[in-house]
């Protein structure tokens, strides 16, 4: 574990808090904190899971762990946590940005009301809280923000999850600004970009069929993802891809030519157009 984790005594721990935190990269990102001494703020839709990962934690490393029953597609969502968050006397030292799922299938297949919930939790509502949380960061001159995307976010689109790359690049985008703004106040901001990553996205989604097709050698498990994105923001990296392969990957689509990546982005594109799915 990184040793700038924490700097204060261990009396007086600093606080993380982590969206969409019942299953998958977040839990897992829940674990690696609270491994690293940090009191913990946990949100999810699905309470049972979400009390169900507090407890453990709170068992297993001797944490204090807040669990916030909350759905992110809510407009009223970030300014109704920070105040529950401010009414207990919590300060929140760090952020994850984790909450987050796809709509499968074309754009106009979905109506619109799908499309802008999605929005909200993947870009509206992780820029609003980072925004309400973050000049407290700036005046204590400590804060650890990571916002989870997505390789998705680094390489060309294929059709089908139509505002799903595009929301994950924004992200990154919007978090290697951020970073470059905040770093002299001792804030870090770090994008992490899994690849194909173990979890429940998929089955969410609908795509388990489709992705299960593809090689072992693609996939990481979420622990090893949450792991190395806590290590990257502790680092102070604006933007840390997962995985060799996927670093890799990142690397090859700014130099093979487009019409290749093109042709392999709709052949792809191909096995998600007919599946859609609700959250």
């Amino acid at each position: 574990m990184n040793q700038n984790a924490r700097t204060r005594a261990p009396e007086h721990p600093r606080t993380v808090l982590i969206t969409g935190a019942s299953s998958g990269i977040g839990e897992s990102f829940a674990e690696v904190f609270a491994a690293g001494g940090f009191d913990l703020v946990l949100t999810a839709r699905r309470e049972d899971r979400l009390r169900a990962v507090a407890a453990r934690l709170e068992l297993s490393h001797g944490v204090r762990v807040h669990a916030m029953v909350v759905d992110h597609a809510r407009a009223d969502t970030p300014a109704r946590l920070c105040a529950d968050i401010a009414s207990r006397g919590l300060t929140i030292d760090a952020l994850v940005n984790n909450a987050g799922y796809g709509v499968p299938g074309s754009f106009v297949s979905s109506p619109w009301e799908r499309h802008d919930a999605m929005l909200r939790v993947m870009v509206v509502g992780l820029a609003e809280l980072t925004h309400r949380l973050l000049p407290g960061m700036i005046e204590r001159r400590y804060g650890r923000i990571i916002n989870v995307a997505s390789l998705a976010g680094l390489v060309p689109a294929p059709a089908g999850h139509t505002l799903y790359a595009a929301s994950k690049a924004l992200v990154i985008k919007f978090s290697e600004a951020l970073s470059h703004e905040v770093v002299r106040h001792g804030v870090h901001v770090t994008a992490v970009c899994p690849g194909f990553t173990i979890s429940e996205f998929h089955d969410v989604t609908g795509t388990r069929a489709q992705v299960s097709q593809l090689p072992p050698w693609l996939w990481m498990d979420s622990p090893t993802v949450a792991r190395q994105g806590f290590d990257a923001v502790m680092a102070g990296t604006p933007i840390y891809v997962n995985g060799r392969v996927n670093r890799t990957i990142a690397a090859l689509v700014r130099y093979v030519p487009q019409g290749i990546v093109s042709a392999v982005g709709r052949r792809l594109g191909r096995r998600y157009r007919n599946t859609d799915t609700s959250r």
